[in-house]
């Protein structure tokens, strides 16, 4: 039976054969890896990446998809919505030091997954995503551009980031309106050391007014902490560096 797209779970299936491998061909999977694939979906990605490695694990929340997925041997299905998998655990049950993620994420939560992760990022050895064109332009922004935001910061700070493939709606189906893209996410291996919920409290002040100077938010945020050392408030938070909102939350 023909499955229809699910509009509340953001479903829009890859079909594009060409676009299929050269995902995977980024991926580059070895056999044997503990590989874990959010929104399998109709699986164009999934059995690729299985004839790859002999194994896959797989996340799936839609009941229905779950049912048909189950029904291949070499796949470990998890019927669950994302954002409630404790991907710590997950490693430990599967006895992987690290796992690598990958995915056709749903564009309606794709943040709130991406901020999910950076809380189990301990135990990713990396992370292949197709998102919408317009959030990895974000996620992997230079400071003093448009498109540099609290996203950028927040996973900047972490990440070592790259655009790998532009995927045009018509691989697809139904084509979505929008462009999409994979990005390629590499934790940093010797990360900064900082309070991560006082850096994304001062990141989303920093970010609340970005036409507005900084003082006008941060400045004031800063001076309730009775911050006593020195950051130029008399700029945009799109023109600050990853590096100084680190320094800045690190002297807080």
């Amino acid at each position: 039976m023909k499955h229809i797209a699910r509009k509340r779970f953001g479903q829009h299936f890859l079909t594009d054969g060409a676009i299929i491998e050269s995902i995977v061909d980024a991926i580059c999977p070895q056999a044997g890896e503990p590989v874990v694939e959010i929104g399998p979906g109709l699986a164009a990605l999934t059995q690729p990446l299985v004839e790859r490695l002999g194994h896959l694990n797989v996340i799936e929340l839609d009941r229905d998809l779950a049912t048909r997925l189950r029904e291949h041997p070499h796949l470990n299905v998890i019927e669950s919505d994302v954002l409630r998998v404790d991907f710590t655990q997950l490693a430990a049950t599967l006895k992987a030091p690290k796992l690598r993620l990958v995915g056709n994420l749903p564009y309606n939560i794709s943040s709130p997954i991406l901020f999910h992760l950076l809380g189990h990022v301990a135990v990713i050895e990396d992370q292949h995503f197709m998102l919408q064109k317009e959030v990895i332009d974000r996620m992997v922004a230079s400071p003093s551009s448009s498109d540099y935001s609290r996203l950028s910061v927040m996973l900047q700070w972490r990440y070592a980031m790259e655009d790998v493939l532009f995927v045009p709606p018509a691989s697809f189906d139904p084509s979505p309106r929008v462009d999409s893209a994979v990005v390629r996410m590499v934790p940093l291996a010797t990360p900064p050391q900082l309070d991560v919920k006082l850096m994304e409290e001062m990141v989303k002040v920093a970010f609340s007014q970005r036409r507005k100077l900084l003082r006008h938010t941060l400045g004031r945020w800063l001076e309730g902490r009775n911050f006593a050392g020195h950051f130029d408030v008399q700029r945009r938070a799109e023109e600050v560096p990853v590096a100084e909102y680190v320094a800045l939350v690190q002297n807080l």
